[in-house]
């Protein structure tokens, strides 16, 4: 998978919170239901568009947070 750059290298506070919500009781999630979930929470342009530029598929929380540049768990 191709890594998309984060922002200065640091952690998001909006990306962590995104993903502690879409996670709770989820092990995979597709793209489609983060993009879904992260237009609903109103998160910054710059995250979503890297949300949007994710391939298809299911990702576990920490591959979404090594891709986007959050933080698991």
């Amino acid at each position: 998978m191709t890594h998309l750059p984060a922002p200065d290298g640091a952690t998001s506070p909006e990306l962590d919170a995104l993903l502690d919500d879409l996670y709770a009781g989820q092990e995979r999630v597709t793209q489609s239901e983060i993009q879904r979930r992260a237009v609903a929470a109103e998160v910054p342009a710059e995250l979503l568009t890297r949300i949007t530029a994710l391939p298809e598929g299911e990702y576990a929380a920490d591959e979404v947070a090594d891709l986007l540049g959050g933080t698991s768990g």
